[in-house]
């Protein structure tokens, strides 16, 4: 295996170069290029708005120049990468492998305030390198950090270096692998091959398949999360017969195409991999995915073995994201494949494809609505507080249920919900400041409470002050008010002796009624 590279001196610009002793391929460079080694690795300016910051010099390679100074940049008002500040700019220019094996590219670059990144992701150093398939091109942008830089500094170090080397099938990772239901090669039977292009990325081939046909693929636990969330298996059971390929790559944030993963129900993703592929659903169907997840990184993130599950982008769904029914690997089965102990393991199949999310289901306990039995107490006095909580998440678990009073916690109960699982709760808080408060349990409001009088009259509007009425009246208005306050209560139904004259006259006219009556002569 050979190591090539080229190196430059860097000012004020980032001149890019590189060198390449490959055999020659086709080119499939569409316009001006910076070709070096025979044209077995070209370099070119990316399409779009990032591409302007890149340009072909005197000496007809590419330069790389984020200020005033670069032609391209017709904006007088542009001078260059703020300082103290941080950024990245994508797609800055583009590195195509022309040859017709593969090949690892990278790129050695001493300063640390300037890092070149693919996707988002560092390109340098050789453990960070990316591997290019003949007549594949890397987009190459710029991570920017120019804190602690002074004005008019030139970022970028002394020099860089593009390496690259030949990708052996060894080193490279790539397989050839009988799968579980094909005859040998030799025999004329299927065959499947793995091609780990990368840590996180694989290739998958299978040839000489019969319509309808099941084919495996041994993925080598491919990286989406470090080795702590791996793709480990792909399996379609329906193939249209003749040759499939597909790849996949692995990445612990989301892809841009598809976003984060969003889940009303409080799912946490652990990893995402995208599934590009050539058939289509009718061709292809019964794909299932096997992914594995360490326990310690599981534990440490305050997952459950139980919850592991997977999803998969889809813009039918309300949360664009759809749960694919996720099954735990049987004990007999991983014992067979010899599948490691220290991992769980999971499945899930789709006849659809996308982007995919592994990820760990979380309980969602909160409270859906509350009430108070009154809305009134005395200090020192308590009131009772109900409330329904549900689990609306995708776990069971177990979550504290407070209850606020204007914001501050007065009382809390530990609730264990299954997913779907709903509870009726009662809380009895005491209050012995007077005062108006708003209580509350978790988000749902429960209404509002008055302890004591906040308004200062303490007395009872229903009391002896409202009961006085007629002629009779007189003495009890004159009475002090803290009299009335010690007096006996009066019951509703007790009768006024004021009252009883009334009473007197209606029986007298209902005897009159009665005699009569009995005097009128029968007919």
């Amino acid at each position: 295996m050979s190591t090539t590279r080229r190196t430059l001196t860097l000012t004020l610009l980032l001149v890019a170069a590189g060198s390449l002793a490959f055999a020659t391929g086709a080119a499939v460079i569409d316009g001006p290029a910076d070709t070096v080694a025979d044209g077995d690795l070209a370099i070119e300016r990316a399409d779009g708005p990032s591409g302007r910051y890149a340009y072909f010099d005197s000496d007809d390679e590419i330069a790389i120049d984020v200020s005033a100074s670069n032609p391209n940049v017709r904006d007088p008002s542009f001078e260059g990468v703020n300082i103290g500040t941080t950024g990245r700019i994508d797609d800055v220019f583009e590195i195509t492998y022309t040859a017709d094996q593969y090949a690892r590219v990278w790129i050695d670059h001493p300063d640390e305030n300037v890092t070149f990144v693919a996707d988002g992701t560092s390109i340098e150093g050789r453990s960070s390198n990316v591997t290019l398939a003949p007549n594949e091109t890397v987009a190459v942008g710029l991570r920017i950090d120019a804190r602690g830089a002074a004005a008019g500094t030139a970022l970028g170090g002394d020099d860089f270096d593009i390496r690259a080397e030949i990708a052996e099938p060894e080193d490279a990772g790539t397989t050839a692998l009988n799968s579980d239901d094909a005859d040998d090669a030799e025999d004329g039977g299927a065959t499947t091959t793995v091609r780990a292009l990368a840590a996180d990325t694989r290739e998958f081939d299978a040839g000489g398949l019969s319509p309808g046909q099941a084919v495996t693929f041994d993925a080598g636990r491919m990286e989406l999360a470090g080795g702590n969330v791996t793709l480990d298996r792909v399996r379609i059971a329906d193939t249209p017969g003749g040759d499939v390929g597909f790849r996949t790559v692995g990445r612990p944030g989301p892809f841009a195409s598809a976003g984060p993963l969003a889940d009303s129900r409080g799912a946490a993703p652990n990893g995402y991999f995208e599934f590009n592929h050539t058939f289509t659903a009718e061709e292809v169907s019964g794909v299932r995915f096997s992914v594995s997840v360490d326990r310690e990184y599981l534990n440490d993130t305050g997952g459950d073995p139980e919850d592991l599950a997977l999803f998969r982008r889809s813009e039918s769904e309300p949360d664009g994201w759809e749960r694919l029914e996720t099954e735990r690997v049987d004990p007999s089965v991983r014992q067979f494949l010899d599948l490691p102990e220290d991992r769980v393991h999971v499945e899930a199949t789709t006849d659809d494809f996308s982007v995919f999310a592994v990820a760990t289901e979380r309980p969602v306990v909160r409270a859906t609505g509350a009430s108070l039995d009154r809305t009134a107490v005395a200090p020192g006095e308590s009131v009772v507080v109900r409330a329904t909580v549900a689990n609306e998440g995708g776990a069971d678990g177990s979550r504290e249920v407070t209850v606020t009073a204007d914001g501050d916690p007065v009382a809390t109960r530990l609730v264990d919900l299954d997913p779907d699982e709903s509870t009726a709760l009662a809380f009895e808080p005491a209050f012995d400041d007077p005062g108006t408060y708003e209580v509350a349990v978790g988000d749902a409001a429960a209404g509002t409470l008055v302890v004591g009088d906040p308004g200062g009259d303490e007395s009872d509007g229903d009391g002896a002050a409202s009961a006085g009425g007629g002629s009779d009246a007189g003495d009890a208005g004159s009475n002090d008010a803290s009299d009335a306050a010690d007096s006996p209560t009066e019951e509703p139904s007790g009768i006024d002796p004021s009252n009883l004259g009334g009473l007197a006259a209606f029986l007298v006219i209902v005897l009159v009624s009665v005699a009569l009556v009995r005097r009128m002569p029968r007919s």
